[in-house]
């Protein structure tokens, strides 16, 4: 687990790192690259590089934290990569459900896989885990529909790397959206039109929104749209009561 500075969250736990590509928002990965870079240092939990790797070792470390914490997790990875055993995936979330007094944060773009587990009840959903789909692109708007049949208690959209128009929202069962640009000297460049439709259309449906940043070099390009700081979450205290 790590300390985080993803702006939405507090921390990291990674009980998977290592991932593949499935769409758009994939093309200039954060966590390849720094997979990559940490192979280079010689850390051993990254020495298959970004190839998937299990590492159940971690299982364990949530039961250390005292502390409430709001946790990202597989920050590295995606827990619904088809090539994760089911088992482990139910694993990590047995591990979810014994710390209720954490908020687990689990972002996936393999909704359809998310979708047939949760179809086939294979899936706990406790109160403090926050499920969520990136949604980059009009592309990958059918996964807001996969997300929003799930049992999860608390459902999330990601729309990060933003890349295009994302209109006509149907933000309906949805409990939170978050927006971002992309990140890196590679990034491609978001529109304020797009952002300040997603906000309207969250402010119509009285959903939270969360503007992360604009992208690029991002403490250069700050995270104020039109004059203010959007860092509206899901108002949940009763999330960490065990």
């Amino acid at each position: 687990m790590a300390q985080s500075h993803i702006e939405w969250t507090e921390m990291t736990w990674n009980p998977v790192t290592g991932c593949d590509k499935v769409s758009d928002g994939c093309r200039f990965c954060y966590a390849e690259a720094f997979s990559k870079r940490l192979q280079v240092m010689g850390v051993e939990k990254y020495r298959n590089g970004f190839g998937l790797t299990l590492h159940p070792e971690t299982l364990q470390e949530p039961f250390r934290w005292k502390k409430p914490r709001v946790v990202f997790v597989n920050s590295m990875s995606d827990l619904f990569h088809k090539n994760i055993p089911l088992d482990y995936i139910q694993q990590v979330f047995n591990v979810m459900k014994q710390n209720p007094h954490h908020v687990f944060q689990v972002l996936t773009k393999r909704a359809d896989v998310l979708k047939y587990y949760d179809s086939e009840e294979w899936l706990d959903w406790s109160h403090n885990i926050w499920m969520g789909v990136s949604v980059e692109n009009q592309h990958a708007m059918p996964r807001i529909d996969r997300l929003r049949e799930t049992g999860a208690r608390v459902k999330f959209l990601s729309c990060e790397p933003l890349l295009g128009s994302l209109p006509e929202l149907n933000l309906q069962g949805i409990d939170w959206v978050i927006v971002g640009g992309e990140s890196g000297r590679n990034a491609r460049p978001m529109q304020p039109e797009w952002v300040q439709e997603i906000r309207e259309q969250c402010l119509a449906a009285n959903v939270p929104f969360f503007f992360k940043q604009w992208g690029g070099f991002k403490k250069k390009a700050g995270r104020t749209l039109d004059g203010l700081i959007w860092d509206q979450k899901p108002v949940m205290p009763e999330l960490f009561v065990g």
